[in-house]
């Protein structure tokens, strides 16, 4: 079933109108302000035929519970995530070396969003999430993601080790990000089809998800910290499949 949230801020709001315009149900702007980028939106929305909503500072205070919202916001259809079925069918029909990112119980939504955006950024062709402990898609996520949110083809599945094993039924090779192991992912070839599996933060890997992997790997490092953050892990991951690829 699908469900609406409230996104916030220009960025987003843009960035819906260039998708996913249809997925706009509502806008509401501030009473007081009067400028030419707000303009602009307005100007795109009436055109779409979407209308908009004056509120005064407080109620849109209180609309985005006190975010940042550069006096604009506007509730989004979000549709429903399709599931393994649909990614298996989405994996079988595309035309390229595969490279797809999976997110095992990633809790925090900008944690999530960043994630979403690297997946854009590097040309990953999917972002598998599970249903169970990971962050909710909503509006720090979509905030986050600054527009990936909207370009990326997103599975949502309940079972993530099974989910593994029948990529792997699809030839893809996946390689697990565990800082225990010895295994540099420098010295992994990413250039076959590839799924690239990321932990929670924290915690890391799952102890099924890891079970599930065909190679662990770590990102090398030479200071004194002991990890990474999970979003900027992962950007380091999928752009050396990038680089491998000649991409």
């Amino acid at each position: 079933m699908s469900k609406s949230i409230i996104i916030f801020g220009f960025h987003s709001i843009q960035a819906q109108l260039d998708s996913n315009p249809e997925c706009i149900l509502k806008v509401f702007t501030l009473d007081n302000r009067n400028d030419k980028r707000l303009n602009s939106i307005i100007s795109q929305l009436n055109n779409l035929g979407i209308n908009t909503q004056q509120f005064t500072k407080q109620k849109l205070d209180k609309l985005t519970k006190n975010q940042t919202h550069q006096g604009i916001a506007s509730e989004i259809l979000l549709p429903t995530l399709p599931n393994q079925d649909a990614l298996t069918h989405y994996i079988s029909k595309l035309e390229k070396v595969s490279l797809v990112l999976i997110l095992d119980s990633i809790q925090d939504p900008r944690n999530l969003g960043a994630c979403l955006r690297s997946a854009n950024a590097a040309g990953a062709d999917c972002v598998v999430i599970n249903k169970d402990g990971s962050a909710p898609i909503n509006a720090l996520v979509h905030k986050t993601s600054a527009g990936a949110l909207n370009q990326l083809k997103i599975f949502q599945v309940t079972n993530l080790s099974r989910t593994i094993k029948a990529l792997k039924d699809q030839n893809i090779w996946v390689v697990g990000l565990d800082g225990a192991t010895d295994q540099s992912l420098y010295q992994i070839d990413l250039t076959t089809p590839t799924a690239i599996v990321m932990g929670a933060e924290g915690s890391g890997l799952r102890k099924l998800t890891k079970q599930s992997c065909d190679q662990l790997a770590m990102i090398p490092m030479q200071g004194n910290v002991e990890s990474l953050n999970v979003s900027v892990a992962t950007g380091i991951a999928l752009f050396e499949a990038s680089r491998q690829r000649g991409i």
